[in-house]
């Protein structure tokens, strides 16, 4: 549903947004065209590709009876890449390594600079493992080490840096804690207990790339959700000091930091989410993950979760909570 609520105020600025909606994104809209989802023609209420991602996922992890080795994952990204509709707006990390497996080159190619082994630091350091890990974390309740090994193996090959490995470890564990039964305290201590689990993981099987450290900028939001006293002024506070875009060292760190923010209140963390301005819905979708996974439906307002269904009714989501469900109860 965060994902839904964020799609028609991607890209925009906290200003904009507010005028728009007199205030925080409260319910669902209709996205407009300088949107992403407006120029797909999605519907009021509708997916993107985050949520989608997260779904093939679920799906994958569900066939292969709870674990995915990284050929079982690869071949579930493909199959989104070629099957859904909403891979049209996949994200850069992801698109260049699609295109590489499509036409049968070696991933590890994609961003390399010259003759040398070094890549662009802009290749594989964006938030698209982080935005559809949740349901690794959903398998392994209070199982924080489990979560992050196989959030580890949905990082390859496209997001196989210290910055997004980290940040997807970081969403994988506080899920897990969080379906778990735990206090808010302990979701935010599991996401950073998982952030340094996902940097060691890089550290020895991945690259470790220049830029922002993504810990740092998670505690860092965390302060700033701590020290705020207005809705406005936290977004905004967010925004400049950590950031909203699409590097996983700024999103997701947001996402934690509303969540903290918003005590974990469901709505609240997704509304407050859509209205931060830049990558509305992958902040919208993580936050949300983690908020639902705490909460559950039961805490939604009916209506606007009767609707979400209704639009999205392609996706089988009582069949995919049962099969969680199912690996989840094994697991713990």
């Amino acid at each position: 549903m965060g994902d839904a609520l964020g799609a028609p105020t991607e890209q925009w600025t906290i200003a904009e947004i507010a005028a728009a909606h007199g205030g925080l994104v409260r319910g669902f809209v209709q996205p407009p065209d300088d949107t992403f989802a407006g120029a797909n023609h999605g519907l009021r209420a509708e997916v993107t590709d985050d949520a989608s991602q997260m779904y093939y996922l679920a799906e994958a992890l569900i066939a292969a009876d709870g674990t995915l080795d990284e050929a079982g994952w690869v071949a579930c990204l493909l199959r989104w890449a070629d099957t859904s509709p909403k891979a049209a707006f996949m994200g850069p990390s992801t698109a260049g390594i699609v295109q590489a497996l499509r036409e049968g080159r070696d991933p590890a190619g994609v961003g390399v600079i010259g003759t040398s082994q070094r890549k662009m630091t802009t290749v594989g350091v964006t938030n698209g493992a982080a935005m559809r890990v949740a349901p690794a974390g959903l398998l392994h309740p209070g199982r924080i080490e489990a979560a992050c090994r196989q959030a580890f193996v949905t990082c390859l090959p496209s997001h196989d840096t210290d910055v997004a490995i980290s940040a997807a470890c970081a969403i994988a564990a506080a899920t897990s804690r969080a379906v778990a039964g735990a206090q808010l305290t302990e979701v935010l201590d599991a996401a950073l207990q998982g952030a340094c689990i996902g940097e060691a993981l890089a550290r020895d099987a991945a690259r470790v790339v220049a830029g922002p450290s993504f810990l740092a900028r998670t505690q860092m939001a965390l302060r700033i959700a701590a020290e705020a006293h207005s809705d406005l002024a936290f977004l905004q506070t967010l925004e400049r000091e950590v950031g909203n875009s699409v590097h996983a060292a700024e999103s997701v760190p947001a996402a934690l930091g509303v969540l903290a923010y918003a005590q974990a209140d469901p709505l609240r963390t997704i509304s407050l989410c859509a209205s931060v301005g830049n990558d509305t819905d992958s902040i919208a979708t993580m936050a949300g993950a983690i908020a639902g996974a705490m909460a559950g439906t039961a805490a939604l307002p009916q209506d606007l979760l009767a609707e979400f269904r209704q639009v999205n009714a392609a996706y089988r989501l009582d069949d995919m909570a049962a099969g969680l469900a199912r690996l989840a109860v094994r697991n713990a």
